[in-house]
């Protein structure tokens, strides 16, 4: 039985992505895998360069839209940054995007529930909702361990659910 852990967290502007982006970074590690999906124009972008930028990667972060995947420094570990939009799983599973997930850096994916099958079993889930302005509301999964946890350690860190602290 694989262990979950879930949060949803309103999000009011781009400040506050970055919060929780920050708090977010401040828990990974080699190997771990988020999985962005949400609506169009939602926000997977922006919550990924901010990511970026907490985990100390230096260079311009922009959608990976035509590249599939983007590959950066960071102060400790590699980022990949990815974006299967326009993938079918098959061509996802002939470029080898699976090889990532294993490494020694932090995958994004976005719109990874197109390519679920080829995701590791364990891993966090972000859908980004945008509810108009600059309001988004962002629900994360955590499957399987650390990532169930970190879903409490998020909300103890005051990484939003309308919480004043964010």
């Amino acid at each position: 039985m694989t262990i979950k852990g879930q949060a949803a967290f309103t999000i009011r502007n781009e400040q506050e992505t970055a919060l929780l982006a920050e708090r977010i970074a401040k828990l990974i590690k080699p190997g771990v895998v988020l999985a962005l999906d949400g609506d169009l124009g939602a926000g997977k972008t922006t919550f990924s360069q901010k990511f970026a930028k907490a985990i100390g990667v230096n260079d311009v972060v922009n959608s990976p839209t035509f590249t599939i995947i983007k590959e950066y420094e960071g102060a400790s570990m590699p980022f990949y940054h990815m974006d299967v939009y326009r993938l079918s799983l098959e061509e996802a599973y002939d470029l080898g995007l699976d090889d990532y997930f294993y490494g020694s850096g932090v995958t994004i994916v976005e719109w990874a529930s197109l390519i679920e099958e080829l995701l590791p079993p364990e891993r966090l889930e972000m859908y980004i909702a945008h509810e108009g302005g600059e309001e988004r509301n962002i629900r994360i999964t955590g499957i399987g361990e650390p990532y169930a946890s970190w879903c409490g350690a998020l909300d103890e860190m005051g990484a939003g659910n309308n919480d004043d602290r964010a």
